[in-house]
């Protein structure tokens, strides 16, 4: 975390996004980590649950929140500078609605995982991503694997996510597999 403050922070980096001292390769995941940690803060202060200090519509001008000023430029903006603003704005948020939507997915992944594993959520993400960078993949394909293996019980998911039988199961699997003499 990044010093004495109860914020968590998402910043783009040269590689991807910094999540506190952590590295995430996309938005969608930097997002998901920011929310962990920022539950797992707040359990550790005894703060309120939620993860309200972590979204960017809350820092920027919430209940409460002092008004941040607009962004300031030395002339009023010309039409095309208007336009091409316009454009790069549209973009922007383009992209946060395409990383919500992945989020969800995202989140119900690390759910699926936490049930079958018996895992914390944050220990469900980090299964996940560990899923997704061992295989060279996104962490959203590897979630809407997850996600879509809960309705089909035929798709094979990579070997560290599969639910590993428990001890008793593997036991009355052995009994019923030996021959009766």
């Amino acid at each position: 975390m990044s010093g004495s403050t109860d914020e968590t922070v998402v910043r783009r980096s040269g590689r991807g996004w910094v999540v506190g001292d952590e590295q995430a390769p996309d938005l969608t995941s930097a997002m998901v980590l920011a929310d962990l940690l920022a539950a797992d803060l707040a359990a550790k202060t005894g703060g309120a649950g939620g993860t309200s200090g972590t979204s960017a519509a809350g820092r920027a001008g919430g209940a409460g929140a002092p008004p941040k000023p607009g962004p300031r430029h030395a002339r009023p903006l010309g039409e095309t500078a208007e336009q091409d603003e316009a454009a790069r704005l549209a973009v922007t948020v383009q992209q946060l609605e395409h990383a919500l939507t992945a989020r969800v997915r995202v989140e119900q992944a690390i759910g699926v995982l936490a049930e079958r594993h018996r895992l914390r959520t944050r220990d469900a993400f980090d299964l996940l991503r560990t899923a997704a960078r061992t295989r060279g993949r996104r962490v959203i394909d590897i979630a809407e694997e997850v996600v879509d293996s809960t309705s089909n019980s035929l798709l094979r998911l990579p070997e560290e996510l599969e639910r590993k039988p428990e001890p008793r199961a593997r036991i009355r699997a052995a009994r019923r597999s030996r021959p009766v003499s």
